[in-house]
């Protein structure tokens, strides 16, 4: 090789040295590049889904704010002019307010119980070694398969012959155990997850299996957590069947059959049963999309699990 050839060959390597150690002192400033937008088709797709899911809440909503007259001559139009009446009679009416109460106290006690049993449910299957924990899993992953119709005869006996009927326990119980199973099923990947070591190294510490669980797995597994906590209060919020059986009287009803109530009473005023309808959801929206962020982050460490 000529010296010719050998001074470039130095020279490029100098330059690309030179190169390397500007851009090391840059932070490590590393080029990327552009993310795909993916296929057009996914998307019309996903607007067709957003659409079916999202247009019928906003005609609810919006039916609110017209009247009868509007609805009737054009049932797709939007209000003109805009009516608040209907919410405000709405809003004025007691038994809207006893309603809410009433769903707010069930719900409210649904989340906790679900996730209070729940967790200890799941910290017994994920982090004890006995034989039949697997089978324990099986069972309450069996329970999703399980439907509340097949299941509502045989409770509303048991609940009579307990004397909770037509009351708030007799509602409350049924729905936290039916909530188990899904419950379950998020949190014990996220207890599973949690490395032996943490635990041996607590143990070193003199913390002791119940320490362990209140000072590392509630906080490690706060993701799971909320994820949980959020479903049972939005199914509970949302809940039709039970108490159609459950509650007989109607200063126990719930929003879902105060709406049902409500439409029977009011068939012919349609816009002010759309203003019912919309008062009644939106709590239950807000609380959904308020903390969406904590079910998506709950739901992919479960499946990361």
């Amino acid at each position: 090789m000529s010296s010719a050839t050998i001074s470039a060959t130095k020279a490029r390597n100098g330059n690309g040295s030179r190169k390397n150690g500007k851009n090391k002192g840059k932070g490590d400033f590393h080029y990327s590049p552009k993310t795909p937008w993916g296929h057009p088709i996914v998307y019309f797709f996903a607007l067709i889904l957003v659409a079916v899911c999202v247009l019928p809440v906003l005609y609810i909503i919006i039916g609110g704010f017209r009247s009868n007259s509007q609805i009737t001559q054009s049932p797709s139009g939007f209000p003109n002019p805009w009516e608040i009446d209907n919410y405000i009679s709405v809003l004025k009416a007691p038994t809207f307010w006893v309603e809410m109460m009433n769903s707010l106290i069930v719900a409210v006690f649904v989340m906790v119980g679900t996730v209070a049993l729940g967790l200890m449910v799941s910290f017994v299957i994920a982090r004890y070694r006995f034989k039949l924990s697997g089978a324990m899993y099986s069972l309450f992953s069996a329970g999703l398969m399980f439907p509340i119709t097949v299941a509502i005869t045989p409770l509303y006996l048991l609940l009579r012959n307990l004397g909770l009927v037509n009351s708030l326990p007799g509602l409350i119980l049924p729905e936290i155990a039916f909530a188990l199973p899904q419950t379950i099923i998020i949190l014990v990947p996220f207890l599973k997850a949690i490395p032996d070591e943490l635990e041996e190294a607590a143990a070193l510490d003199g913390c002791s299996r119940l320490g362990f669980f209140w000072r590392m797995v509630i906080p490690l597994a706060m993701p799971g957590v909320a994820t949980t906590g959020i479903l049972a209060f939005v199914n509970s919020w949302n809940n039709y069947m039970l108490p159609l059986f459950l509650l007989n009287s109607e200063s126990k009803f719930t929003l879902p059959l105060g709406v049902q109530m409500f439409s029977s009473q009011y068939a012919v005023d349609t816009a002010r049963v759309l203003a019912f309808t919309s008062m009644s959801m939106i709590p239950a929206l807000l609380f959904f999309s308020v903390f969406q962020k904590q079910i998506v982050g709950g739901l992919t460490g479960a499946i990361k699990g």
